[in-house]
């Protein structure tokens, strides 16, 4: 079976910086979904016609992949308002009561430094502003079921990053970044 709209993809990929720096690899095959939330634009064209055993090489510039680095999503904050046991590069799923409230709430947040009195979050995904270079090998093809199709996605999403609204409700399912 050949990629098509709305199927079922096993993919495993590498995926690097314009520098050759690794930055993600997978070498066990993942399921997405094809027309759904999983994949970015740009790869589920790129997979169009290909079948299993084939292997498919990307540059993806920033504005195809996680979009410039907005520097308005950095967010200094009080100290106080975050755990004690807080480390650089830990994740919040929005913004703590008591912060700005102009910060959008449905994003993940990165502490990226920590200072006496204040948290600097920033709300870009990792890899904002990077042009990437990805190699995927598409291991299987399938139909998606209707359910699949229904939920748009298989919650294997590597290639995004948001809260799943239905998830942020408070129901002790725990977001995760994509």
């Amino acid at each position: 079976m050949k990629i098509s709209e709305q199927c079922v993809v096993g993919l495993s990929w590498t995926l690097k910086d314009t520098l050759g720096e690794v930055l993600d690899e997978s070498d066990e095959p993942v399921e997405f979904l094809l027309g759904g939330q999983d994949l970015l634009a740009k790869i589920e064209e790129a997979l169009q016609g290909h079948e299993p055993g084939d292997r498919v090489d990307l540059h993806l510039e920033p504005e195809h992949a996680f979009g410039d680095y907005d520097d308005r999503l950095l967010f200094l904050e009080p100290r106080h308002l975050f755990p004690e046991a807080l480390e650089e590069g830990m994740g919040f799923e929005g913004l703590p009561e008591g912060c700005n409230p102009a910060a959008p709430r449905d994003r993940l947040y990165f502490v990226s430094d920590i200072y006496p009195d204040h948290v600097v979050l920033d709300g870009n995904h990792p890899l904002a502003g990077i042009a990437l270079r990805l190699k995927l090998r598409v291991h299987s093809v399938r139909e998606a079921t209707l359910d699949e199709v229904g939920r748009g996605t298989l919650g294997t999403g590597f290639f995004r990053m948001q809260i799943d609204p239905d998830e942020s409700a408070g129901d002790g399912a725990r977001p995760t970044l994509h």
